[in-house]
């Protein structure tokens, strides 16, 4: 774990800023073993100003186009860019800060991440294929729900590998508004 990441996780806005000074700390460094980085913790614990601060346009990949991160991020890395990718998943199970952060119910930061275009917002985990609907249905998190069916890039049938769909994991886990919200959409098959 890096200093970065340790005062990312205690939401030591203070201490970030000062380590953000620092021309050497790379702010997406992942951590060893699970390969999470700053922001994926920042998502999952619910430091919204974190990850206002991690997505600041100095940070911003400049060479991304769309969702795209390409040669141009992976030749500034290699220089010593400092760049954020805000969709970047972890090597052991592939969740993305933005799954951390639906699975948690942190609106603002599901928000701050899908107000961009380089975040995927029915990303699949690797090991399990949830996506952030699923994670939000399954907690129980009705305003998350709400927000990630807002977009046109969530398929709110999707399966997970067991094949549960955001529709059984609410049920199972007696999420009421949850199968309501889910059952007024005509795309989400109660089977």
């Amino acid at each position: 774990m890096t200093p970065l990441i340790w005062a990312v996780i205690c939401g030591h806005e203070d201490l970030m800023e000062l380590l953000l000074q620092q021309k050497h700390i790379r702010p997406d460094r992942r951590q060893k073993c699970v390969g999470r980085t700053a922001l994926s913790w920042a998502a999952e614990h619910g430091h919204e100003g974190v990850v206002r601060l991690l997505l600041r346009p100095q940070f911003v990949n400049p060479g991304s186009i769309g969702r795209v991160w390409g040669a141009p991020l992976v030749v500034g890395q290699l220089l010593g860019g400092r760049y954020v990718n805000p969709d970047s998943w972890a090597w052991l199970d592939g969740r993305t800060p933005l799954s951390w952060a639906a699975q948690n119910g942190h609106q603002g930061i599901v928000k701050l991440l899908l107000g961009r275009e380089d975040v995927i917002p029915d990303s699949p985990d690797t090991t399990y294929y949830r996506r952030p609907l699923s994670l939000a249905a399954e907690n129980g998190h009705e305003g998350m729900v709400k927000i990630l069916l807002g977009g046109e890039d969530v398929n709110p049938n999707s399966t997970s590998e067991s094949g549960h769909t955001p529709l059984s994991l609410a049920a199972g886990n007696g999420h009421e508004g949850i199968v309501k919200l889910l059952l007024k959409r005509k795309e989400v098959n109660p089977n």
